[in-house]
């Protein structure tokens, strides 16, 4: 909504409130930063959400008391150039749909999803900035009606920028959400893995006819003409079809690092579009969060051992049901065990460790994990985990889901802390990790995720990997743990392999 207004008496009640609105702000984004904070820990985490989302009602709230005040200023009359047209009902309506609809995925999604429900969450936020830079070109009539208090540049520009991040956000956060849910068919998908080269080359096409229609309405607003509407929705549909095609070709194993990359993007638009609203807490909000996701983008590619371009425009993988690995992935025997042999070894094992990998979040075998982690410690023998930090879809995914049945932060090692551990460790028992535990990334130069850092599972004494099969992993390569003389395999799924273990366990 652009409402333009003439200065107030500094003294008057309205002004007053416009100052508690400020107070209001200021102390919304402490919450913010603060919240932020704590979610660099697993044990202050669910604090510093808490935190952030009080602030983020603050910050409503004070929003909504900032519009009431324009309108109450605006009723007084009197030399005041536009009245601005306020809809409580639409307002309330709003919130409430928002509430309805965002509530409940929250509350019934299980942690399994939550990587997806996460990228849809996202997408939203940068559909809703798209509508919001759309909503602004036709109510100046195409950026060409103006006020004092609202300059067509920040306007302008504010709004050219969140149209173009904000629908590229909203349609390829869309894709991976697809993705993820595993609703997107998989021949459509290795087709733009196949041809991701062609569709780079008409991602940069569609830049620059964003670019070119951006440039276009923003000379016609400097001119002070009005541009047609057909102008703003070529902009949107540009890049929204840049965000299917940036998106489409990149392959599975990168994906967690394109949810932090569009969470990104979503900050930065919010805070474009708060340039074009003039309002301070979109932008700051926009660009914590924009700055927060742009340093985690570049954690993760770090952790890949690869930079953001390559990821986007030199993925791998094509999908959980990649082609099938050999016998073993280097030629050797795969071993398979039983969970009694399983249960052997470990129980009389000094130190195990488990590397949990998106199979365990599929079967949902983190309690029972746990449950035999108990075990084990009851007989003695020492149980860590081995966190790396693209295991699952998103950042954080096992620790999340670990910490979900209780187990011990102290006991989650992160890849760097536990790498030492493995060549001292009798027995590492891999459940549903692949590509994160692929000796490859590190022997064979040949290898499309050579030079990427894993976890150093094959220096321990023994192995145990739970698997449902030798089908690949989301990169879509072999991965020749498998066939190592010191690694046996588990068929069957995670939840009710573990069960059975826990079983011989109890038996001993």
């Amino acid at each position: 909504m652009t409402t333009v207004l003439l200065a107030a008496d500094l003294h008057s009640p309205n002004q007053n409130i416009s100052y508690v609105v400020t107070a209001l702000y200021i102390l919304a984004f402490g919450l913010f930063i603060y919240g932020l904070s704590g979610l660099t820990g697993p044990k202050t985490a669910v604090r510093g959400n808490w935190i952030a989302a009080v602030g983020m009602g603050i910050a409503v709230a004070a929003t909504l008391l900032y519009v009431w005040n324009e309108g109450a200023r605006a009723d007084e009359g009197a030399g005041r150039v536009e009245v601005p047209t306020i809809n409580w009902i639409l307002i309330a309506a709003g919130l409430i749909i928002g509430v309805a609809l965002g509530i409940p995925p929250a509350l019934k999604t299980k942690m399994t999803a939550m990587p997806q429900l996460v990228a849809l969450f996202n997408g939203v936020g940068g559909g809703t900035v798209a509508l919001i830079a759309w909503s602004e070109f036709i109510e100046t009539s195409g950026f060409s009606e103006f006020g004092d208090k609202q300059p067509a540049s920040p306007l302008v520009v504010g709004s050219l920028i969140a149209a173009i991040i904000g629908s590229i956000s909203f349609w390829g956060s869309l894709i991976a959400f697809s993705k993820l849910q595993e609703i997107l068919p998989k021949g459509v998908e290795k087709f733009f893995v196949g041809n991701a080269k062609l569709f780079q080359a008409a991602n940069i096409v569609l830049l620059i006819g964003s670019i070119a229609i951006a440039v276009f309405l923003g000379v016609q607003a400097t001119d002070g003409g009005g541009a047609s509407v057909w102008w703003i929705v070529g902009l949107l549909i540009a890049a929204g079809v840049m965000g299917l095609f940036v998106v489409l070709p990149i392959g599975g194993a990168d994906m967690p690092v394109v949810i932090s990359l569009l969470n990104a993007m979503t900050g930065l638009s919010a805070a474009a579009a708060g340039i074009a609203l003039d309002n301070t807490a979109l932008i700051v909000a926009g660009m914590i969060v924009g700055a927060s996701g742009s340093i985690l983008t570049n954690l993760m590619a770090k952790a890949m051992n690869r930079s953001i371009p390559a990821i986007v425009f030199g993925s791998f993988g094509g999908g959980a049901d990649g082609a099938a690995a050999g016998p073993a992935g280097d030629g050797g025997t795969v071993k398979a065990t039983s969970a009694a042999d399983a249960a052997i070894q470990m129980a009389y094992a000094n130190q195990v460790i488990v590397v949990p990998g998106y199979g365990l979040a599929v079967a949902q075998a983190q309690h029972a994990v746990k449950e035999m982690a108990s075990l084990l410690e009851g007989k003695g023998v020492e149980v860590k985990y081995a966190i790396h930090p693209v295991a699952g879809r998103m950042p954080g995914h096992m620790n999340v889901l670990l910490a979900e049945a209780d187990v011990e932060y102290d006991a989650m090692k992160e890849m760097d802390d536990i790498n030492g551990e493995f060549s001292r460790t009798d027995v590492a028992i891999v459940i549903g990790a692949n590509d994160v535990t692929n000796p490859a990334a590190r022997n064979d130069p040949s290898s499309p995720i050579h030079g990427m850092p894993i976890l150093n599972v094959d220096e321990a004494r023994s192995v145990i990997v739970l698997k449902r099969s030798m089908s690949s992993g989301y990169a879509g390569i072999d991965n020749p743990l498998f066939g190592a003389s010191g690694t046996s395999m588990l068929f069957g799924d995670a939840k009710k392999s573990v069960g059975e273990v826990i079983e011989e366990l109890k038996a001993l």
